[in-house]
């Protein structure tokens, strides 16, 4: 049979979070949105209690944000059927849950949540999307539905799974970053980071950047976009094996080691790209940058379209935004009309050199920044330019190491 589990949280914890609700009879309650990619700090998150023989759920307390595997739910009863119960008393407005969870046995699960309306439960998440053995961050969505006389119900049911539940929050849905033109940054994609320009962004690898340079820049005040290739598979990177050769096209020119993908290839292609995704939210960046995604411009291999790219690069967007993650288009200059609306903001390579820079213009007119480089040239030649059309310039060297000159 399935065994049920009631999940109540801690009136300590309540009170660590700052929240009046913990006089009351302690229960699971939302906390105020995190901002700046900065994940809230809770000293505790969940105590529960367990019914029926074997117990079906080991509680370890105490758990603290800096580690994942600080304390953790272990939902891991005999034959891995369990069902846990969760109730939130949240404030008024749009809400988005936090799951943090590990997958032991990654068999059949699923969290759902109450709607009041339908008088039915609905799948927020079901098993299968997480890699087992690792933790995974998600972002999920909650609707206006989903509140049930000022309650939001979730529940979390196991048919042969075991899982690690490290963190389910309920948060005021916080706006992505969507920088303003003329926003200050830096790019970096090789070598140590250096965290000492006074730039408001800072763009760097996703998979080399350390977790403390990314916390470094946090404390310091500036947003973080982390970079990864959606368009391309590069053979050093540590999910490498991950790509099927069916989705492996041409080589990139000039950089060995790369092939274009088959971007149609969502069954495939999709599963990788939502763990790089997991990845960025995890690390607490504030966006990312999704690199070659026009494709259908190059000598790919593949007969893609300009419907293809654009599809692609919008589900790029969503899966993004479905993590709190704020996204910007990548070059990629002939479909930004039909994507300004996607994306938060948009990086460019030479516009200048190639007098491309009027086709950016969407974003600047949609409020959003237009940052970019120059790799020739010299920065006298385009600074006034950029400044005078809302720009985001530097001159960098292509190896992207920390050399910079800012417009």
């Amino acid at each position: 049979m399935i065994r049920r589990v009631a999940v109540t949280l801690l009136a300590g914890a309540l009170l660590a979070a700052g929240c009046p609700e913990a006089a009351g009879a302690p229960s699971l309650v939302a906390i105020p949105a995190f901002g700046g990619g900065t994940p809230p700090t809770l000293s505790r998150v969940f105590s529960g209690s367990a019914t029926g023989t074997p117990a079906t759920l080991a509680v370890r307390d105490a758990f603290g944000t800096a580690s994942l595997s600080a304390g953790y739910l272990r939902l891991d009863p005999e034959g891995g059927r369990f069902v846990g119960v969760f109730v939130f008393h949240p404030p008024p407005g749009p809400l988005d849950l936090r799951v943090v969870l590990r997958t032991v046995a990654p068999r059949k699960w699923r969290l759902e949540a109450w709607n009041a309306a339908t008088g039915s439960w609905d799948t927020l998440w079901a098993g299968g999307g997480a890699p087992a053995g690792r933790w995974t961050v998600r972002l999920l969505p909650t609707a206006a539905a989903h509140r049930d006389a000022g309650k939001v119900r979730l529940r979390l049911v196991g048919q042969g799974s075991r899982l690690h539940l490290d963190q389910l929050t309920l948060h005021s849905r916080p706006g992505v970053w969507r920088p303003p033109p003329g926003t200050t940054w830096q790019w970096q994609l090789a070598g140590a980071v250096d965290p000492s320009f006074d730039v408001a962004m800072y763009d760097i690898d996703l998979f080399d950047a350390p977790q403390a340079i990314i916390n470094r820049l946090h404390a310091d005040g500036r947003a973080v976009v982390c970079y990864f290739s959606a368009g391309s598979w590069e053979n050093w990177r540590p999910d490498a094996a991950s790509f099927p050769n069916i989705v492996k096209g041409k080589p990139l020119e000039g950089w060995p080691g790369e092939r274009w993908l088959d971007i149609r290839r969502l069954d495939l292609l999709g599963p990788v790209m939502k763990a790089r995704l997991d990845l960025a939210a995890e690390k607490g960046c504030d966006g990312v940058e999704p690199d070659n995604v026009d494709a259908y411009a190059n000598p790919s291999g593949f007969a893609l379209t300009g419907a293809d790219q654009a599809a692609y690069n919008r589900w790029l967007a969503a899966q993004a935004r479905r993590r709190g993650l704020s996204v910007g288009l990548k070059n990629d200059l002939g479909q930004v009309p039909a994507l300004v609306a996607h994306f938060d903001w948009a990086l460019n390579e030479q516009c200048f050199e190639y007098d491309e820079c009027a086709a950016l213009l969407p974003f600047v007119a949609a409020g959003r920044a237009v940052f970019g480089v120059e790799y020739s040239g010299r920065p006298a030649g385009f600074c006034s330019e950029a400044r005078a059309l809302g720009f985001s310039w530097l001159k960098k060297r292509p190896a992207l190491g920390a050399w910079a000159v800012f417009c």
